[in-house]
């Protein structure tokens, strides 16, 4: 009888302890669960970073392109003097055919990333510059491409380019860019700050 007791006693102790470690090892996954929302929701916001900072090089001609050129050069210089003569040579004798210039290109790629807007329209910088001057308080790049879907439903309204425009303009000194949690805000640069600089410095 005292046996079967002893018995009972280890058996409830083990069961008491596997609903411990149970609840631990629940509570565990959890967190990591929790861990490892936070960090795909960073991976992603990293990704779009990116993604803006990568169009804004290919607009701005940044060295994304250098490189491109740099790998073409190197793959002339590779081709025989005399092969190079003769094309060279070959081009000349064809009429009509102009050699495509570093400006025509860098107007391409920025015809590229962002789209075209018809004759007399505002650029997507300009006109998220002229909302951000009425507003009273910092917005997000998704809070100003809201409202100008809204202001300008004839015209297609893309968040990224939205946010490439308004990237250009910190770029440019005419917006400035502040950061609230993981959040990023936009507010235009005030005239009044140079003056009471330069008052400031005058005193």
């Amino acid at each position: 009888m005292s046996q079967l007791a002893a018995t009972s006693t280890v058996t409830a102790g083990y069961a008491q302890k596997v609903t411990e470690d149970l609840a631990v090892t629940r509570s565990e996954q959890e967190r990591v669960r929790a861990e490892l929302a936070r960090l795909q929701d960073e991976l992603r916001q990293l990704e779009e970073g990116e993604q803006v900072l990568v169009k804004m090089q290919v607009v701005l001609g940044g060295p994304g392109k250098s490189a491109a050129g740099s790998g073409k050069d190197s793959k002339k210089a590779s081709v025989p003097a005399a092969r190079n003569g003769k094309a060279a040579a070959a081009r000349k004798k064809v009429p009509g055919k102009a050699k495509p210039s570093k400006k025509a290109s860098t107007k391409e790629a920025a015809g590229k990333a962002a789209p075209a807007k018809g004759a007399g329209e505002e650029t997507w910088a300009a006109l998220a510059g002229s909302y951000l001057v009425g507003q009273s308080e910092p917005k997000s790049a998704a809070e100003v491409a809201a409202a100008l879907t809204e202001a300008h439903p004839q015209r297609k309204v893309q968040a990224t380019v939205v946010r490439n425009s308004l990237e250009q303009g910190v770029a440019r000194g005419l917006l400035e860019r502040s950061k609230q949690g993981r959040s990023v805000y936009y507010t235009p640069v005030t005239a009044a700050t140079p003056t009471s600089e330069t008052s400031a410095s005058a005193q």
